[in-house]
């Protein structure tokens, strides 16, 4: 099974990235310096996705976002520049991650990762084994600076240069779904086994929104604003929504 939420390149792919025996995430030719400037920056969550289990828990990337970046957005709402998600699940080498990226200086990301780190949710997490571990880079070396720089190698530089705006958009619209649902069931869950439980009944009412209105609420609006030209979807016709 392969999901690809907030498409992009895998962490381990993108920009020339390997993820260290450290738990960190290193890129070639960026060793010993660091800029003085914003660059992207990924804490990406590694679940264990047991052989004898067939679909991953995909809910769990929407108990992360909600319990442990959430409260991270809001305390650094105004260092970070720009920010997505992105999820994937396929039994390969990657497996099952949740990931979140974001723009800022590395002074910043260095806090962001301490603050990720010291989540108290993310320790239940990792000590039931639900998470294996968490990648960060390192924050004394900006490797991506450009605001293209993790988005598309193929696009054309200008979409490039553009999608990452749009991409938080979306990911903004995603957590607020969730923190709505969240916010309306009246409960709070304690233990990570009630809060798995929980996030399956949220990530299931997202997902219901998606199904139910996405293709007006999300396709047909973005269709409008590029004047309802045709979009080329790969191994399909031309497309309008």
């Amino acid at each position: 099974m392969a999901l690809g939420v907030a498409a992009g390149l895998t962490l381990l792919a993108l920009g020339g990235c390997a993820s260290t025996g450290a738990g960190k995430f290193q890129c070639a030719g960026t060793s010993g310096r660091e800029d003085t400037g914003n660059g992207w920056w990924y804490a990406g969550f590694m679940f264990n996705w047991p052989q004898d289990v067939e679909d991953p828990y995909l809910e769990d990337d929407v108990l992360i976002a909600h319990q442990i970046v959430s409260p991270v957005l809001e305390r650094y709402k105004k260092e970070i520049q720009l920010w997505r998600f992105h999820r994937r699940a396929a039994r390969d080498e990657v497996g099952h991650r949740f990931s979140f990226i974001f723009y800022t200086t590395a002074a910043n990301a260095r806090k962001i990762y301490a603050a990720i780190d010291s989540s108290s949710v993310l320790n239940q997490l990792k000590a039931e084994g639900v998470i294996q571990r968490v990648a960060m880079d390192d924050a004394n070396v900006i490797a991506r600076p450009g605001i293209e720089a993790t988005s598309d190698p193929k696009w054309s530089p200008s979409l490039q240069k553009a999608w990452p705006f749009f991409i938080m958009g979306v990911s903004r619209t995603w957590l607020d779904l969730i923190s709505q649902h969240a916010e309306g069931a009246g409960k709070k869950p304690a233990s990570i086994a009630e809060m798995r439980s929980f996030y399956r009944e949220i990530s299931e009412k997202v997902e219901s929104t998606w199904k139910e209105e996405g293709g007006h609420a999300f396709l047909h609006h973005l269709n409008a604003l590029f004047g309802y030209g045709p979009v080329n979807l790969r191994g399909k016709t031309e497309m309008r929504f």
